[in-house]
């Protein structure tokens, strides 16, 4: 009981704590549920047809390609579908300034009439993570779509070209 009011107190109400992933952005976090996912310094490149453009949708599945799209983890759901690519780039600030740090290519095929695709979640997830951890992972892509890539990478920024590292220039050469 409150000593002025004759009435019992209130118990406090203790907020529940989720355990749910956080994507944060521009925030630090040291409390409960640090070691959440950094997304501010990912961004997602689109490659379809030989052209390369930014299209952050990609991080939610809701690319301009993407939209509208009922996805298989089967290709033959996907029989006319063209290859396009997801390329996850993390950019950094080093000493010199900001560079394109970290690249990875997620192969997906989409069949733009039949509103089917086909892509791998877990392929696309775990390249995120590589492209996160700063890694470069373009292998797969062909002359053309490299090229495209490059030149995405350069317009956009050239000074972050200029101070990538030669990994990432020989990758795509």
């Amino acid at each position: 009981m409150t000593e002025q009011q004759g009435q019992p107190a209130e118990p406090e109400k203790k907020e529940k704590k989720s355990l749910s992933l956080n994507v944060v952005s521009n925030k630090q976090h040291k409390g409960f549920g640090a070691g959440t996912i950094d997304l501010s310094a990912v961004s997602c490149v689109i490659i379809d047809n030989g052209v390369a453009y930014i299209d952050d949708g990609a991080m939610h599945a809701k690319s301009k390609v993407e939209r509208g799209i009922k996805f298989s983890p089967n290709k033959e759901d996907c029989p006319n579908g063209r290859k396009c690519w997801i390329v996850w780039t993390a950019v950094e600030r080093g000493e010199t300034g900001s560079y394109y740090a970290g690249a990875t290519a997620c192969e997906m095929w989409i069949d733009t009439e039949a509103r089917r695709g086909w892509k791998i979640l877990a392929d696309h997830v775990n390249k995120l993570d590589a492209a996160i951890k700063r890694k470069y992972k373009l292998d797969e892509l062909d002359a053309e779509e490299k090229a495209a890539y490059r030149k995405l990478l350069a317009e956009h920024n050239e000074e972050w070209w200029n101070n990538s590292p030669e990994e990432l220039k020989e990758a795509l050469a």
